[in-house]
């Protein structure tokens, strides 16, 4: 579960104590409120270390200027809400020191107890609003969540009529994102988990 600090905090202040504490703990700014995540499952690191090298595999090839990232800190500008990706894709250009970034292509989420929190003054779920902040980042272009109970992702992508939403279950569903040239199958992302084991030696 995550711990959360009960004095409110504006964007800036929030940032101002990120950079007090340890590179190894994980904050969200959640409705004015920092929370640091909670330790995630095994499970859900191997899906997003498999969701990195999967995006990092076609993006090399097929759009070299961008580079998947895990754990990145953004900026959208929203005052009270600072989220954390699991994955975010961006500009392969950052400087050496650079820990958070106010652009990004692709978000990223692989769902956790913590995603189910209700944000304070709200009656919403923390993952429906960070949806709702990756769909107003005017450079997103494709949101990704990924399940851990099952074999299943929820895509979101940005056309020219407006969001576009699909649920891909199973291993023979195929995530494509065209505009990055990704493209895999659920059961590359779920390969080597316990939703999609390894075969016996």
């Amino acid at each position: 579960m995550a711990i959360r600090r009960e004095q409110t905090m504006s964007g800036t202040e929030f940032r101002a104590f990120q950079a007090t504490r340890p590179d190894h703990e994980r904050w969200e700014l959640v409705g004015g409120v920092a929370l640091q995540a909670g330790r995630p499952t095994i499970l859900h690191n191997y899906l997003a270390g498999n969701l990195l090298g999967l995006l990092n595999k076609r993006l090399d090839r097929y759009a070299p200027s961008l580079v998947a990232i895990q754990r990145l800190g953004i900026d959208f500008g929203a005052s009270d809400c600072k989220p954390e990706p699991d994955v975010a894709v961006i500009d392969v250009t950052y400087a050496p020191h650079q820990r958070f970034a106010d652009r990004a292509y692709l978000l990223a989420e692989v769902t956790s107890e913590d995603d189910e929190m209700i944000v304070p003054g709200t009656d919403r779920k923390w993952i429906n609003v960070k949806r709702e902040l990756y769909r107003a980042h005017t450079h997103c272009e494709a949101i990704v969540v990924v399940a851990q109970d099952r074999i299943r992702v929820e895509l979101e992508l940005q056309t020219e009529a407006g969001w576009k939403s699909s649920v891909l279950e199973g291993t023979n569903a195929e995530l494509v994102v065209p505009s990055m040239g990704v493209r895999f199958f659920l059961d590359e992302l779920y390969a080597s988990t316990p939703l999609q084991p390894r075969p016996a030696a």
